[in-house]
């Protein structure tokens, strides 16, 4: 993306790319194009599920990985100390993600499925499920700080590790004994949390790590950031639409033949997103965080890692159980949601402070940050 350049934003940017400028269109086409070749192809999902090892699907890692690598190769390791100091941040984090988003998600759950117990219950396990994936790239093309997101992202991996199952069985079986309500319990390990972590986040966030440091070491850090993350650049975007596909692929004959159901899980979800993004910027703004940072803590509050809350339903009530369905509905709310949130965001940041370092729309295929 780009912009025109101004005496505190010195970057010398192109126009905005007729990629960049349709990406709503070219999501809105893989979804399309998922749903309709797991509903044309009846046994694409299969195919699909058995290209895995221990359990992890081959062709979401690899798209994962491909979407997430050049957003962290843009990060600049020698500032997280700058975000590890801002308690606000962390803080609110935290709040937002361990205390608020599983309690919201655990609510709407009861009230507005009170008569379908497998959605329901797939539902409160969605809000266990903290993202660490694809919200690296919602909080980039929003513009906001990406120092900020590896270290909120690498905050809650260490939680989803520790707090996931203890958890699930608060949510699923305590909480709800004690308020009368039926309950269930979840069958994980935390080797498997930690093994998603490690796959999702870990191997791109190394990756990116090296990457920056040798290549400022050996070219310098103007010919990096000008010459060689321009180039890697764009492939955020086509890990990110590559993984759409594949993931409404592998479900969408259960999407497209169980319309009803998936309003209803739907309809929790929305409402979700859109408080826990809210209440990102309300609390932002309330403790006086820059726009980029605010941003990143809307981001990384209303995201969500529905691939580890897939494989927990699968795991523990089969693949074409109603808690795997709510899980997949998941990304399809998520992703147009969370695009729209964009621009939203964009919209509100001139009534933020922001940094001088960020341009008002993320350079793209020029970035210089």
């Amino acid at each position: 993306m780009s912009t025109t350049p101004t005496p505190e934003h010195p970057v010398v940017v192109g126009k905005l790319s007729t990629f960049d400028r349709f990406l709503p269109v070219w999501i809105g086409v893989a979804m399309a194009s998922g749903l309709l070749l797991g509903r044309l192809i009846p046994c694409l999902n299969t195919a699909l599920e058995k290209v895995q090892v221990d359990g992890i699907s081959l062709p979401i890692a690899l798209g994962l990985l491909i979407m997430m690598y050049p957003v962290l190769a843009k990060v600049r390791y020698d500032r997280l100390d700058t975000v590890i100091g801002d308690r606000r941040l962390l803080i609110g984090s935290l709040i937002l993600n361990w205390l608020v988003g599983p309690l919201l998600m655990f609510t709407l759950a009861w009230l507005l499925l009170p008569d379908l117990p497998e959605y329901r219950t797939g539902l409160i396990i969605v809000g266990l499920a903290r993202c660490i994936a694809m919200v690296i790239i919602w909080n980039d093309l929003a513009c906001g700080d990406r120092e900020a997101a590896a270290v909120l992202v690498a905050l809650n991996s260490v939680f989803q590790v520790v707090m996931f199952a203890v958890l699930g069985w608060f949510y699923l079986s305590v909480l709800p004994g004690w308020l009368g309500l039926a309950t269930t319990t979840i069958a994980t390990s935390p080797w498997e949390i930690a093994k998603s972590v490690l796959i999702f986040l870990g191997i791109p966030l190394v990756a990116g790590y090296l990457s920056r440091r040798f290549g400022e070491k050996t070219k310098g850090r103007t010919w990096y950031e000008q010459r060689f993350l321009p180039r890697i650049g764009p492939w955020a975007l086509y890990g990110l639409l590559f993984t759409i596909v594949i993931l409404f692929a592998l479900q969408g004959h259960q999407i497209t033949s169980r319309p009803l159901d998936v309003a209803r899980i739907a309809l929790p979800l929305l409402v979700y997103f859109a408080v826990m993004w809210c209440g990102g910027y309300l609390y932002g703004h309330l403790v006086g965080l820059a726009y980029e940072r605010t941003t990143t803590l809307a981001f990384t509050a209303a995201g969500n890692n529905f691939e580890l809350a897939i494989a927990v339903a699968i795991a523990t009530y089969g693949a074409t159980s109603g808690q795997a369905l709510a899980g997949v509905v998941g990304p399809l709310i998520e992703v147009p949601v969370l695009v729209g949130l964009v621009y939203v965001s964009l919209a509100l940041r001139k009534r933020f402070h922001t940094t001088a370092e960020v341009p008002a729309v993320r350079p793209e295929p020029a970035e210089t940050r």
